[in-house]
């Protein structure tokens, strides 16, 4: 589902971006390792394209095929991203279905990066069975989300939507990855169990 105005303005600060780039990316990294040299990967729910821009510099990927379901985030990642190139693909459409967005065929991709984008989806399952068809065997994939805890929290109900149906805690999300022959590396989580960073390898 589309983020209303209120989360948009909290993922798209310097505030969220700080973080990101120093607390978040260096876990992630030390979960999941660093990327092959020539990584193709894949980010779903790209926003405003911070995320992505942080995929090339610092975790080193080759090229980057970014999805949002939001046509204006499409738009403004399009104008942070626009010195990069063709390392960037940017399209907006469904995270669930990377066939019908990129023409993503199984085993397309090295790594595929989710910052905080699952939680949004009302299928969460089925993004992850995405995640895990279009990744490469040995691929990583690289997931930081809100929890159960943190979605039922008043401020997070009074501010922000999001799916009310089937939310997942840290431990639920990570047991939900090896059916989809995800092998989790690491994960940690932060703040009494409200976010979740993690890695896990396809297999």
């Amino acid at each position: 589902m589309l983020l209303n105005r209120a989360e948009t303005l909290a993922i798209d600060n310097p505030a969220r971006r700080a973080l990101q780039r120093w607390y978040e990316a260096p876990r992630l990294r030390r979960l999941g390792g660093p990327l092959p040299a020539g990584a193709r990967v894949a980010e779903i729910g790209c926003g405003a394209g911070y995320g992505t821009k942080l995929i090339l510099d610092y975790f080193h990927a080759a090229h980057v095929d970014a999805v949002d379901l939001d046509p204006a985030m499409i738009t403004k990642a399009g104008r942070r991203l626009a010195r990069c190139g063709n390392q960037v693909r940017l399209a907006a459409g469904d995270a669930t279905d990377l066939l019908t967005v990129f023409g993503a065929g199984d085993d397309s991709y090295d790594a595929v990066f989710d910052f905080a984008i699952i939680h949004h989806i009302p299928d969460w399952r089925a993004a992850v069975a995405e995640v895990a068809r279009v990744l490469r065997p040995g691929g990583v994939f690289y997931f930081e989300e809100v929890t159960a805890h943190a979605l039922a929290r008043p401020t997070y109900r009074r501010l922000f939507d999001h799916p009310e149906h089937d939310r997942f805690t840290g431990a639920e999300f990570c047991d939900e990855l090896p059916g989809h022959g995800l092998t989790v590396l690491g994960s940690l989580t932060r703040i009494r169990g409200d976010f979740l960073l993690g890695a896990a390898c396809h297999i």
